[in-house]
């Protein structure tokens, strides 16, 4: 018997798409809770993200991103998780399992004049890697995981937010 999807709403995207800022409009707006993954990884390590990176190395850091986003157990919830989430394979499939995936894809353009510090955001950039090679790296793997993408380049936080509420039929 296949197990039934749940009814979470799972953010992916790069840094600076606003998936914790959307998150937290979308949960309000859709009578949700919210989890951002981000937290929860700070939380259950004791340490902040870049904190992590440093210490564990990129790959030591996606696998504890990895096993702490497997761990996750909610229902009804709106997640946003770490743009490397989408490393997780595993991850990714539990988060699929938990409910809709929705990718806020915004322009390399954009994201470029949005970050600024990328070590205290807890992005994780592999020795000499760029901002760009990350985006270019990353960008097949949320349109692989996603349900719904959600092109945002035109769109503040409030039409995001009511995009992706059409978009999942909430």
């Amino acid at each position: 018997m296949k197990r039934q999807r749940g009814d979470n709403i799972t953010l992916i995207g790069m840094p600076g798409t606003g998936k914790s800022t959307a998150g937290v409009i979308l949960a309000k707006v859709a009578g949700m809770e919210f989890l951002d993954s981000d937290l929860l990884i700070q939380k259950q390590e004791g340490k902040k993200l870049h904190q992590v990176i440093e210490e564990s190395g990129v790959d030591g850091f996606l696998k504890v991103e990895s096993r702490v986003l497997s761990s996750i157990e909610v229902q009804h919830t709106v997640i946003a998780t770490g743009g490397s989430a989408v490393y997780g394979k595993e991850a990714m499939f539990h988060l699929r399992d938990l409910g809709k995936v929705v990718y806020l894809r915004t322009s390399y353009r954009i994201l470029e004049k949005r970050l600024r510090n990328l070590k205290q955001r807890g992005v994780v950039l592999r020795k000499g890697q760029t901002l760009r090679m990350l985006y270019e790296e990353r960008a097949p793997l949320y349109s692989k995981y996603a349900d719904v993408v959600i092109n945002q380049d035109e769109m503040d936080v409030e039409d995001t937010v009511a995009a992706i509420v059409k978009e999942c039929g909430l």
